[in-house]
């Protein structure tokens, strides 16, 4: 080993240095966002806050429905308050009518290209040849004075022109009635229908997107009137919502709001069991007990029943019906306040669901509400499905069913806990922080997704796949870039939506939180976002801002590697020089780096000493400032090293980790070995939401 100079070392790093500059990249990756975001204004401005401008539109609903449980058919009545807080002047409104996906001439059937080799029999059978009449039927469309209201139906939306234009300030009332065949959830799939349960001659409502519902209007889009082709979901204003709902007597129902009826549709000790569930604070309480419901599975009443709901500002409404349903529910406190966790299934979920759903939903509630704001609303229900996870405020539709004879495997249980809490989660993003799911799927499911995986953590160690684990994405980042497209991309466009949508941005997240901005800085700054934004409508900039003004830190070569492109992490520890200090003291080690798959990201760079001791340390991004593919770090310790390994913990999402260590012929098995030590488990355990 030579002994060289500290001036000689000095010179040679310069002159390194300089030789890199030579090779810097025309578009550097640190270069600011400028191009890519939206020009700050007094609506929306450049630390991500609302501006003093800020407006968005409401609107007030009450809605009078039946449940015809003998033909499986809802009919439905509402009057709308529209108030336009715009600045603009309307001359017409649009609304959703997202059951129009399922009529025999849908644009989404139009425009679906499935091949025959690619088709089951029965998919195509139900969406083709089946005899299934999908679609609102619209009986009327008037003004709050009962007079006729011009309107046009193009497939999911219907503009209803005005016969005055609606003024800055002004309101107006639309009067819609309709009425829809429910579909078969387990035939015909979709977010919300009916599940037939054979050996009782019952059903399961999970009912959503069942009313005309008014579409966004804002500043930054207009008209959000894109067509509901399936994939995507809903952009949706706040309001007001008074709710009748009518169903067979013998139902239990549970819906977005508060039954303000409790008295006239519940027996004198279901009501006091409901109080006691809102004061118990350590154990679920049985509101409706499974005996009452198998005993309610027997009759088939033909008297009508009409639970009324109450809910103040929220983007819609669901709710979920059954003779079927075993209730129970437990308080959580905020303050001075206690809301209730509840949970509606039938006995085929148990023991499962009595023992997990409102244990998890209150877990939800706690987590996210650290990590983000309280949460606001009163109640929040898990109701059992088969097969989906679906969210609504308040409320949301979850699987995970144990076998028939109410044995479960771990993977079931996890993969039940998961939905649950990943479904009542969406209560935060996006039925809070309003986020236009239309056009920005990630905004949505990556951020739910990633507070999903803080949840599931604490929820029990060593938690299998919890969402935003670096290593679970690294197949996909690695993948065919042919099938691979940038975040930033129109819900409908992107492909591979759950990497896309929900894992990536997820995965963006936690690595931000736990290896580039450190958890302090991370925490305040994504409070910071959901506060802000908490009832009102972001963009995806509004969010990047946000994080960058709240920890004073510049991400914008992050947010253009891992949202805007598909460039993958793979840093290679090329070479390691060493040469010892000429004064006595310690060895230099020199470093050298390379990015091989294009995605900026710092180097944690763990070191194993002759004497047995490990230590790990750590350098920003910004070491690839001057050149993006090509680095050096020069290093001074006092120990001999025996070993280097670059991102010992899979902590930045490395593909190759064939790389990853020095000396080269450190062996695969020894590098495993080590990283299963520090990893956890690697089981895998599906997500949620299909």
């Amino acid at each position: 080993m030579k002994r060289i100079s500290t001036v000689l070392l000095i010179a040679l790093l310069t002159a390194s240095l300089f030789a890199q500059e030579k090779m810097i990249p025309a578009q550097n990756k640190f270069r600011q966002m400028g191009t890519e975001f939206n020009t700050p204004n007094a609506y929306r401005t450049a630390s991500g806050a609302p501006g003093q401008l800020y407006w968005q539109q409401q609107a007030n609903y009450k809605i009078s429905i039946e449940l015809d449980d003998q033909n499986q058919k809802i009919t439905g009545q509402e009057t709308i308050e529209y108030i336009n807080h715009s600045p603009d002047v309307l001359t017409y409104l649009w609304v959703q009518l997202d059951q129009n996906m399922r009529q025999k001439e849908s644009l989404t059937l139009a425009i679906t290209p499935l091949q025959t080799r690619h088709m089951r029999y029965g998919f195509y059978k139900s969406m083709f040849l089946g005899d299934f009449d999908g679609g609102f039927k619209i009986l009327s469309v008037t003004d709050g004075e009962g007079f006729p209201l011009p309107h046009a139906i193009n497939y999911t939306m219907m503009r209803i022109d005005l016969p005055e234009a609606l003024e800055p300030g002004q309101s107006t009332e639309l009067a819609i009635s309709w009425w829809y065949n429910i579909n078969d959830r387990m035939k015909m799939r979709g977010r919300s229908g009916m599940e037939y349960f054979e050996e009782d001659d019952n059903y399961v409502y999970t009912i959503a997107q069942f009313f005309p519902r008014m579409a966004v209007y804002s500043e930054v889009e207009g008209w959000q009137n894109n067509q509901f082709l399936g994939q995507t979901e809903f952009a949706l204003p706040f309001g007001n919502y008074e709710v009748e709902i009518t169903v067979p007597e013998d139902h239990v129902v549970g819906a977005t709001g508060v039954l303000v009826n409790a008295e006239e549709v519940l027996s004198s000790e279901q009501l006091q069991r409901f109080e006691a569930a809102k004061n118990s604070l350590e154990e679920p309480v049985l509101i409706v007990t499974q005996e009452e419901a198998i005993e309610a599975e027997k009759g088939k009443s033909t008297n009508k029943k009409t639970w009324k709901y109450k809910a103040e500002n929220v983007r819609d409404f669901g709710f979920a019906s059954s003779r079927k349903f075993i209730w129970d529910g437990m308080g959580v406190k905020f303050g001075d306040r206690t809301v209730l966790a509840t949970s509606l299934y039938p006995k085929e979920g148990n023991p499962l669901w009595e023992e997990f759903s409102t244990r998890a939903v209150a877990h939800t509630l706690r987590v996210y509400s650290r990590m983000t704001f309280e949460y606001p609303y009163p109640i929040a229900y898990s109701v059992h499905t088969a097969q989906i996870g679906m969210e609504y405020p308040m409320i949301c539709f979850n699987g995970g069913r144990p076998k028939k004879d109410g044995t479960y495997s771990d993977r079931v249980k996890h993969q039940m806990i998961s939905v649950i809490i990943h479904e009542v989660g969406h209560n935060y993003f996006p039925m809070i922080v309003n986020s236009d799911e239309r056009q920005w799927t990630w905004m949505d499911e990556g951020l739910n997704s990633f507070l999903q995986g803080v949840a599931e953590r604490e929820w029990e160690e060593n938690y299998p796949a919890s969402m935003g684990t670096p290593s679970e994405i690294v197949n996909y980042m690695k993948g065919d870039q042919s099938n691979i497209a940038p975040i930033m991309l129109n819900g409908e466009l992107i492909r591979q939506m759950m990497n896309n949508a929900y894992k990536k941005p997820a995965t963006g997240l936690n690595m931000l939180r736990e290896t580039i901005m450190g958890r302090e800085y991370f925490d305040f700054a994504f409070k910071q976002y959901a506060q802000r934004w908490k009832f009102k409508h972001p963009t995806p900039e509004d969010l990047f801002r946000t994080l960058e003004d709240a920890s004073a830190m510049d991400l914008d070569w992050f947010w253009r590697g891992w949202f805007y492109t598909t460039d993958r992490v793979d840093i290679a520890l090329d070479t390691v020089i060493t040469q010892a200090n000429d004064e006595g003291e310690g060895t230099y080690y020199q470093l050298d780096f390379s990015n091989v798959g294009g995605m900026i990201m710092p180097l944690v760079i763990q070191f194993e000493y002759a004497d047995g001791s490990q230590e790990t340390k750590r350098v920003p991004a910004q070491i690839w400032s001057s050149n993006n593919l090509k680095t050096s770090k020069l290093f001074l310790l006092e120990k001999e090293v025996v070993a280097i390994t670059l991102d010992p913990n899979q902590e930045t999402a490395d593909c190759d980790s064939g790389n990853n260590h020095w000396p080269p012929q450190l062996s695969e098995n020894r590098f495993d070995r080590f990283k299963r030590e520090h990893s956890g488990s690697e089981d895998a355990s599906p997500h949620p939401e299909p």
